[in-house]
């Protein structure tokens, strides 16, 4: 089974997708994404894969008889695919190479565009999952990419408060939040030329930093070459930061926002970012989605951003000693 089921109370559609359920945890000694497996080249370093267990399709099946005019059902219509970053199976993306990374945000751009070319599709999502304890199955470093047939909720609210924002102001409330950050000082990690790394003053999570181009983009494909080249490293610098934290593999959610595809104009009041979910408050202690965050979207965070800003930024200073 595979379609999409909506959601009358919160006016979103759900990915029912059952056939998931089969999806295999990976054997101890055989990984498909390593060279050798037979099911990805020999040589490569960078590379798209096509899941094979797609939430979303190009080709959908028509969805179950369960439907009526209360009960609304729609064709699982999207894609979704794999990044593999590296044919290391240990790899990790502190340990990859300016030009490494320069060539992975490259694919990322270059899927996106191919994604955004069907006109079906109105939101391509990056993101990647690492660690156990966010459920990943498979642990050579990938991420993926899901394009979507409909917005995401998410999105669509942060859409509507950018929107609302700009006609009231005629400026673009991310590049506000960037300027109001750099101003007060206390939550930003670091900075370079092109991106800034900052604890946002309402973060949901102790470690949820965000990335924000310092130029207002609304797209990954918007950044100049230049650009690209300091995001990779940024993106690696900012999970050598993660990884220095505590002195292990630190477990993440890393979500790229970009503007809906296919969708109208957003340019002047969507701005293209990347927030990072760890599910980690300590180094032995995790942060639970309990009740009040999972039922009401009501967000605790148990710590003070301006301290653990403060941790962070030691984090980063002693992951770039060690360059």
């Amino acid at each position: 089974m595979a379609e999409l089921r909506w959601h009358p109370l919160i006016n979103d559609w759900v990915m029912i997708a059952s056939h998931r359920q089969a999806r295999p945890q990976m054997p101890k000694n055989w990984c498909p994404f390593c060279p050798g497996s037979g099911k990805v080249p020999d040589d490569y370093d960078v590379l798209k894969y096509d899941n094979d267990f797609p939430a979303l399709s190009q080709n959908p099946p028509v969805p179950d008889d369960v439907a009526n005019d209360f009960f609304r059902v729609r064709e699982a219509y999207g894609k979704c695919e794999v990044v593999l970053y590296s044919p290391g199976h240990t790899t990790t993306l502190p340990e990859l190479s300016d030009e490494h990374m320069n060539k992975l945000v490259s694919l990322w751009c270059e899927r996106f565009d191919a994604l955004r070319a069907d006109p079906k599709i109105k939101y391509v999502f990056i993101f990647e999952n690492r660690g156990d304890v966010v459920g990943v199955t498979m642990p050579h470093p990938h991420g993926q990419i899901y394009g979507y047939s409909v917005i995401p909720k998410k999105i669509e609210l942060e859409l509507q408060s950018a929107n609302a924002y700009y006609k009231e102001h005629s400026v673009c409330l991310f590049d506000e939040m960037l300027r109001q950050e750099l101003a007060f000082g206390k939550r930003i990690i670091f900075k370079n030329e092109h991106f800034t790394v900052f604890l946002p003053f309402f973060t949901e999570y102790p470690y949820g930093v965000y990335i924000f181009p310092n130029r207002h983009v609304q797209y990954i494909t918007d950044l100049t070459e230049e650009e690209r080249a300091a995001l990779g490293i940024t993106i690696r610098d900012t999970v050598g930061m993660f990884d220095n934290l505590f002195d292990y593999r630190f477990p993440y959610m890393m979500c790229m926002h970009n503007a809906p595809v296919n969708s109208g104009d957003t340019s002047n009041f969507y701005h293209f970012h990347i927030e990072f979910f760890p599910p980690m408050r300590s180094a032995d202690k995790q942060k639970f989605n309990a009740s009040s965050e999972t039922g009401c979207w009501a967000h605790c965070n148990p710590t003070c951003p301006e301290s653990t800003a403060e941790e962070l930024r030691a984090a980063y200073e002693k992951y770039q000693s060690k360059k």
